[in-house]
């Protein structure tokens, strides 16, 4: 439950805040891998990939999408997985999740020839994100596993 709420919450706030604030390099952290990255680490890999296919399919259908529905499903489900078995530890873990998502979403995008997946986007966009993505994911996943935390402790 709590990991769902963090999810939809950090779809919100990417939606509402994050995509309309203009950084530098023009790409954006991505909260909403980072919340399922989270309630994964908390939760173990069947609950985590679960979570993320349903987290994928929102960031889908949300507005703006410019692309099918269930490609993003796919990558945050098995971001899920990777996550919830938290191999490494779970620094090892984040960093080799927020590096395997846009990875992972750019080859499903490739495959079912989505025309925004260009090497030109792989060199310039892809990186930025991961750095936007590396630089808050302290802070989104305390706040993801804390909820967790705070719910077994009252």
């Amino acid at each position: 439950m709590i990991g769902g709420v963090s999810v939809v919450l950090a779809l919100l706030a990417q939606v509402m805040l994050v995509n309309r604030v203009p950084l530098p390099a023009g790409g954006s952290p991505d909260l909403v891998l980072l919340a399922v990255i989270g309630a994964a680490l908390a939760r173990g890999p069947a609950p985590g990939a679960v979570l993320g296919f349903f987290a994928g399919l929102l960031v889908d259908v949300m507005p703006p999408s410019a692309h099918l529905a269930g490609q993003y499903a796919f990558a945050l489900a098995i971001v899920g997985y990777v996550a919830g078995r938290g191999a490494g530890g779970p620094v090892t873990t984040v960093v080799l999740c927020v590096l395997m998502a846009p990875l992972l979403a750019a080859a499903v995008g490739g495959l079912i020839s989505d025309p925004r997946v260009t090497m030109p986007t792989l060199f310039a966009q892809v990186p930025v994100t991961i750095v936007y993505t590396l630089l808050v994911s302290p802070i989104v996943i305390w706040l993801t596993t804390r909820g967790r935390q705070a719910r077994f402790s009252t």
